[in-house]
């Protein structure tokens, strides 16, 4: 059985004590590949050595996360542009909106998501879209797109059944994660409706940890809870899941099948 985190933020100093001890356990619970979203031009350098010290386990994307846009948001835009031409990079992520904690520099948010959706399209990447309460300007902002062969995946996807299968039909899949196993979420029959050929796995570690870890530090090698989570919402074996989820991992962002 494999499986592939595709959200975890494993660089960040929450982990500089037992980095090690945790890529371990991941790959003792089955997860083969750590795909590792960026935060700000801050982040890159450390999210780099980890995927130089996992190498082959840990992925690299480059982007601006929408709640570190601030003034010096354009300068931060340029330098990512230019990491983005010394290093190869497997998206461009995590870009979007987040309304939830501070509306005021949404303008400023809207132009860094179009500004990095082009760069991905520059470089045929998919993109990494975090869209806390703001699904209808991700919406809006994407439809200047269409047509453009964007694509990518609605990270930490928490959205009702219409605003899933309006991301589907744009052309994305959907990251489930730890929120599925908290009761009422209602997240379960939304992904039972849209088939789980529309969905990828995700930690966000170290946020968001599953039931019953819900509070404490997230890691990847709770992708294992979500997994069977997810073969009990459609009555089918855990390897089923891990074979689907895994298979839609690798398609979306072309990496190398392990054998």
């Amino acid at each position: 059985m494999q499986l592939i985190d595709t959200h975890t933020h494993i660089y960040l100093p929450e982990f500089d004590n037992d980095r090690d001890e945790t890529v371990q356990r991941a790959v003792n619970n089955h997860v083969v590949k750590l795909l590792m979203p960026n935060i700000d031009i801050y982040s890159v350098d450390s999210m780099i050595a980890a995927e130089n010290r996992y190498n082959g386990i840990c992925y690299s994307m480059i982007g601006l996360h929408p709640t570190s846009v601030k003034e010096d948001y354009l300068k931060q835009l340029d330098l990512i542009e230019e990491k983005a031409t010394q290093h190869s990079f497997i998206a461009v992520g995590e870009i979007g909106i987040d309304l939830y904690w501070d509306k005021t520099f949404i303008q400023k948010q809207i132009a860094a998501f179009k500004r990095q959706i082009l760069l991905a399209l520059k470089y045929k990447l998919p993109v990494v879209i975090h869209s806390r309460d703001s699904f209808q300007v991700v919406f809006e902002t994407l439809k200047d797109f269409e047509g453009s062969g964007i694509h990518g995946v609605f990270h930490a996807f928490t959205g009702d059944i219409l605003s899933a299968e309006k991301a589907i039909g744009m052309g994305f899949k959907l990251g489930i994660g730890g929120i599925i196993t908290f009761k009422n979420s209602g997240l379960d029959s939304v992904v039972k409706e849209v088939g789980i050929e529309h969905i990828i796995l995700e930690t966000d570690s170290p946020y968001l940890a599953p039931t019953p870890f819900r509070g404490k530090r997230n890691e990847s090698a709770h992708i294992s809870i979500i997994n069977r989570k997810i073969a009990e919402i459609f009555s089918i074996e855990i390897e089923e899941v891990a074979s689907i989820t895994y298979r839609n991992s690798i398609e979306l962002f072309k990496l190398p099948f392990d054998e």
